[in-house]
């Protein structure tokens, strides 16, 4: 089972993420994109597979988004794209790729729409929310 997840280990959602795919039994290809950023072809092959709009991947939070002016609805798409691969700390995180889809997973939960394998065991968020039960299923 071939699973990618486009982390940030300094991520609480992208950590809890990565755990919950763990939990499955499978060990994911880890691309760590703040060291390793895609290439322009791969982030826009990733936002067509999320079927999102280009503007609902860029990260405020944290980011030099206000300071690049991208609050500006007039900036085109190729636009966006070229400053998040300028400033990869503007991709949102985690972007989790497995043979059943690619999502945004914010919150981390959402992982568990495309993974292929069930969960083993209980899980707990880092804030402490129960995301899985003893028998493995979502609470």
């Amino acid at each position: 089972m071939n699973i990618t997840i486009y982390h940030n280990p300094q991520c609480g959602t992208s950590r809890n993420t990565l755990a919950l795919i763990r939990n499955t039994g499978i060990e994911p290809d880890i691309i760590e994109y703040l060291k390793t950023p895609p290439s322009k072809e791969k982030l826009q092959e990733l936002i067509t597979a999320m079927a999102i709009p280009v503007r609902d991947l860029i990260r405020q939070k944290g980011t030099p988004y206000l300071e690049l002016g991208l609050d500006n609805d007039a900036l085109s798409d190729d636009m966006l794209i070229a400053a998040m691969l300028a400033h990869p700390i503007l991709i949102n995180r985690p972007i989790v790729a497995t043979s059943l889809g690619v999502k945004l997973c914010r919150p981390s939960e959402v992982v568990l729409d495309i993974l292929p394998l069930p969960q083993l065991k209980e899980f707990t968020k880092e804030d402490g929310e129960k995301v899985i039960d003893a028998e493995g299923h979502r609470v």
